[in-house]
C-alpha cells in the first residue's frame, strides 16, 4: 500500500520523491490552502473565532491533494519545520481526515537522503501549539491592517496599509530621518603625526592627549598653534604596551545574520538572499539527474549543530587545515533567550561538500551564497585568530600622541572566514580624535628619540547616525526582537510596495507620505506603536508555543485597548484628505501662502487654500531645493538633478527643472530584477493601464519587456521585432518594436 507525503514546493516534493521511491506519492501544496477572506474581517471580535476559507488560486491544488488521497491509509505532512508550515499541515489534516487514514507529521530539517528516510521512520503528530501560536499572529496582524487600513484610507489617501510589525518597523526608519534632519554637526581637527625610527618601516601616531588629559581640538586656530609648539620639542617614545589577544570565531549561521551578511558581503536584498537560500534547502540537481539539499532549513534563531554534524566538521579542520586549528572539544555557543531553538543553525548539509565541488553546478548567487554559508560553518569549530596588539605613546611636552599595530600570530578561523564589517560605522556623534590611529609598527624602545617626517592637521565635523541600510535594519529589528527573521524580508518589501520609503544608494529615506502615516500612528495608538510593546508581543506568541499561555487570552488582552484607541483614532485623527498638511510653499497663481500638501490617486500635490483661488498644483511645480528625494542619476539633457516623482503609472525620475526642462527617466524602486539579456542594462518595474510589467531601463533605445514573446520583423533592413500589442478597443495584434519608422502591423501571431 502507497503512502502520501505532502511538502510545500514542488522542488522539494521532486528531491524527496526521489529518496523515498515508488511506495510514496509525494506532493506539493505550493504554501497555505486556507487563510481568511480577503473581503471581509473574517474574525468573531467576541470570541475571536477565525473562518479560514480554501483559498480561490488552491482549489486545483485541493482537488489533486484529495485525489492523491483517495485510496491510501497513511499521509505525511512533511511541510515547513516552522510555525507557517504546522499552520498548513492542520489545515491539510482537516482536508484529508477521515476514519480511515493515520495522518503524521513529518520535520524535516535538511533535506538529504538520510535525513529524509529518518524523519519518515519517526513521525510525530501536529504540534497544537505552534498552530496556537500562528493562529494567534494571523488574527493579530488580521485585526491591526483590517481595523487601521481603513483608517488611513478615510482619513489620508486611500490604498494605505498597516501593519502590527511593519509599522513600527516604519516609525525605526523615520525617527532615524528626524535625528539626522535636527543633527548639528561640531568642527574638530585631526593632528597626525608620521615618524620614522631607527628601522622602517614609517608610521603615524594621533595627538590624543595634553597634560594626560584628552583633548578636543576645535578650530583651525587652537590647531594651528598646537601645531607650532610640538615641532620645537623632540618626540619620544614614552611608553611600550603588547598585549596578546584572541578574536574568537563566529557563530553558525542564523537566518537574521545570514540576511545582514548577505546583504553586506553579497549585496543581496533580504528578500533575494532568502530566496537563494530556500533553492539551496530545497534541492539541486547535482548533474546526475539526483537532487539533493545543499544546505539545513534558513529560517532559524538556534545556533545549536548536531553531534553528527560536529564530528564531520571537526574531522574535516582536523584533515585539511591540520590540528594546530581544531579545538581540544567543540565550540558552543549560547542562544538568545528569545530563541525557539526548534532548528539547528544553518549549515552545509555536508561539509565535505565543498564550495569548488558544486561551484559548476551552481549559478554565481547561489555558489557565493553556498560558499558563505560554508566558510562559515567550518570557521565556527576552527582555534581563535591570535594577535599581538601594540600600543606606543609617544611625548613631546605636555602633549602625548598615541599609535597602535596588530601583529598576527596565528591565522586560526580567518584562514577560512573573515566577518565583513559594517556598512558605516555607528559613531554615536562621537569624535575621531579620540581614536587612536592603527598603523604597521616598526621595533621601537622606551626613550627614543623619532624623527619627524610630517605633521598634518585636518578639519573635521562629528557626524549624523547613519540611515538605516537592509542589514542595519534588520539588525536594528533583531536586537529590539521586533517580528521574526522569517518576516523581515516582507516587511522591506511592503515598505517600498506601499511608497513608504525608497532606497537611494542602498540606504532607506523615508518619504512625506511614511513620515506622515508614522505621526499619525503614533499620535493615535500608543500601545501599538511602542517598540517595547511589539518585543512583548512577540514573547507572548512564544508562549503560546511553549505551551505557556492561552491564545485567547493573548488575544483578548490585545483587543480591549487596541479597540479603545481604534475608537479615539475614528474621532481625533486628523483628516488630511480634507485639511491637508500645512506647507512652506507659495501658490504659483495666486502668490499667497496658503499652500498645503495632500495625498491623491496619483501621489503627492498640492492645494492653494485660498477660496478665491483654490489652484492644484503637482510636485513638478514644488520648488527643487524641498523635493523629497534627489537621486544620483543627472538629468541627460540639462545635467541637473532628478527627483523620485509620482505619476498615473507609478513612480518616476523628472528633472529639478521643471518645465523648463520636461526629461523623464524610469525609477529604480531597489527591487533586485536582474539585467536585460539585451542590452544588460538594469530591468525595472513599470506600470501601463493593464497592470505591472518588467521592461529594460535603457527603454526607449532598447524595447526589451520581461515574458514578453518576439518575433523578426519580416521588413528588409528593419532590424525590429514583432511584440504583441493592444487596440484602444482591446483587441491584440502584433506590432513592430521601431515604430513609427516600420509600421508593420500582424494580426495574427507570426509564424
Amino acid at each position: 500500500m502507497k503512502a502520501l507525503v505532502i511538502v510545500e514546493s514542488p522542488a522539494k516534493a521532486k528531491t524527496i520523491g526521489k529518496y523515498l521511491g515508488k511506495n510514496y506519492v509525494v506532493k506539493a501544496s505550493l504554501g497555505h490552502i486556507k487563510d481568511l477572506p480577503k473581503s471581509k474581517l473574517g474574525v468573531d471580535e467576541a470570541n475571536f473565532q477565525a473562518t479560514f476559507n480554501i483559498i480561490k488560486d488552491k482549489t486545483k491544488i485541493v482537488k489533486e491533494l484529495k485525489d492523491s488521497a483517495k485510496g491510501i491509509s497513511t499521509i505525511y505532512l512533511a511541510t515547513d519545520p516552522d510555525r507557517e508550515g504546522e499552520a498548513i499541515s492542520y489545515h491539510l489534516a482537516q482536508l484529508l481526515q477521515d476514519e480511515h487514514k493515520k495522518i503524521f507529521r513529518v520535520l524535516l530539517h535538511e533535506i538529504t537522503e538520510k535525513s529524509v528516510k529518518e524523519a519518515i521512520k519517526n513521525p510525530s503528530s501536529i504540534d497544537q501549539n505552534k498552530v496556537d501560536a500562528q493562529y494567534a499572529r494571523r488574527i493579530l496582524d488580521r485585526l491591526v491592517g483590517y481595523k487601521i487600513s481603513p483608517l488611513l484610507w478615510e482619513k489620508i489617501k486611500r490604498g494605505l496599509s498597516a501593519g502590527r510589525v511593519q509599522s513600527v518597523a516604519l516609525r525605526l526608519i523615520c525617527e532615524r530621518e528626524k535625528e539626522i534632519n535636527a543633527f548639528k554637526p561640531e568642527e574638530y581637527w585631526n593632528i597626525d603625526a608620521q615618524f620614522s625610527a631607527s628601522e622602517p618601516p614609517p608610521f603615524v601616531a594621533r595627538l590624543t592627549k595634553k597634560d594626560n588629559k584628552k583633548i578636543t581640538v576645535r578650530n583651525q586656530l587652537e590647531a594651528e598653534h598646537i601645531v607650532q609648539e610640538v615641532t620645537t620639542d623632540k618626540f619620544v617614545v614614552k611608553d611600550i604596551t603588547k598585549k596578546e589577544k584572541v578574536r574568537h570565531a563566529p557563530p553558525p549561521f542564523i537566518t537574521s545574520k545570514l540576511q545582514q551578511e548577505a546583504s553586506r558581503r553579497l549585496r543581496l536584498t533580504v528578500k533575494k538572499a532568502m530566496q537563494i537560500a530556500q533553492k539551496l534547502y530545497e534541492g539541486i540537481d547535482l548533474g546526475s539527474g539526483e537532487r539533493e539539499g545543499l544546505i539545513t532549513y534558513m529560517r532559524t534563531d538556534s545556533m545549536r549543530v548536531s553531534n553528527e554534524a560536529l564530528a564531520e566538521v571537526r574531522n574535516f579542520v582536523s584533515h585539511e587545515f591540520g590540528k594546530d586549528y581544531l579545538p581540544s572539544s567543540p565550540n558552543y555557543f549560547k542562544n538568545k533567550k528569545s530563541s525557539q531553538d526548534a532548528h539547528e543553525a544553518i549549515r552545509p548539509t555536508s561539509v565535505l561538500r565543498t564550495p569548488e565541488m558544486v561551484k559548476k553546478i551552481l549559478s554565481r548567487e547561489e555558489y557565493n551564497l553556498y560558499e558563505m554559508i560554508w566558510q562559515r560553518f567550518v570557521a565556527s569549530q576552527m582555534n581563535p585568530y591570535k594577535f599581538l596588539e601594540t600600543k606606543v605613546s609617544i611625548g613631546n611636552g605636555p602633549y602625548l600622541f598615541e599609535a597602535k599595530g596588530d601583529t598576527p600570530l596565528f591565522q586560526g578561523y580567518l584562514k577560512v572566514y573573515r566577518e565583513e564589517s559594517p556598512d558605516e560605522p555607528d559613531n554615536n556623534n562621537k569624535n575621531e580624535e579620540t581614536k587612536t590611529v592603527s598603523s604597521k609598527l616598526p621595533p621601537l624602545t622606551i626613550k627614543e628619540i623619532l624623527n619627524l617626517i610630517k605633521l598634518t592637521h585636518e578639519q573635521k565635523f562629528t557626524q549624523p547616525p547613519p540611515r538605516y541600510t537592509e542589514a542595519t535594519l534588520v539588525k536594528e529589528l533583531e536586537d529590539k526582537e521586533i517580528g521574526r527573521p522569517s518576516t523581515y524580508a516582507s516587511i522591506v518589501y511592503v515598505l517600498q510596495d506601499r511608497n513608504y520609503v525608497i532606497k537611494k544608494e542602498g540606504k532607506f529615506h523615508p518619504t512625506d507620505l511614511g513620515m506622515l502615516v508614522v505621526e499619525k500612528l503614533v499620535q493615535n495608538f500608543h500601545e501599538l506603536m511602542d517598540i517595547q510593546y511589539t518585543a512583548h508581543m512577540e514573547n507572548k506568541l512564544d508562549d503560546i508555543e511553549e505551551g505557556k499561555r492561552n491564545k485567547i487570552e493573548i488575544l483578548t488582552d490585545f483587543y480591549q485597548e487596541f479597540s479603545k484607541e481604534l475608537e479615539s483614532a475614528k474621532i481625533n485623527m486628523d483628516n488630511i484628505k480634507e485639511k491637508g498638511v500645512p506647507s512652506d510653499l507659495a501658490c504659483p497663481k495666486c502668490s499667497t501662502k496658503n499652500v498645503v500638501q495632500k495625498w491623491g490617486r496619483y501621489g503627492c500635490f498640492y492645494e492653494c487654500t485660498n477660496e478665491s483661488c483654490k489652484h492644484h498644483f503637482d510636485e513638478h511645480s514644488k520648488d527643487p531645493i524641498t523635493s523629497t528625494i534627489i537621486v544620483e542619476e543627472k538629468c541627460p539633457k540639462c545635467g541637473s538633478n532628478m527627483v523620485v516623482k509620482n505619476g498615473k503609472y507609478g513612480q518616476f525620475l523628472a528633472c529639478d527643472k521643471y518645465p523648463t526642462c520636461k526629461t523623464t527617466m524610469p525609477f529604480n524602486t531597489g527591487k533586485d530584477l536582474g539585467t536585460c539579456p539585451k542590452c544588460s542594462s538594469p530591468l525595472v518595474e513599470k506600470r501601463s493601464k493593464y497592470g505591472k510589467f518588467i521592461a529594460c531601463s535603457s527603454y526607449p533605445e532598447c524595447k526589451y519587456i520581461a515574458g514578453q514573446e518576439t518575433f523578426p520583423c519580416p521588413v528588409e533592413g528593419c532590424g525590429g521585432s514583432l511584440t504583441r500589442k493592444r487596440t484602444k478597443n482591446g483587441k491584440f495584434f502584433y506590432g513592430c518594436t521601431n515604430y513609427p519608422k516600420c509600421t508593420q502591423v500582424s494580426w495574427t501571431k507570426p509564424a
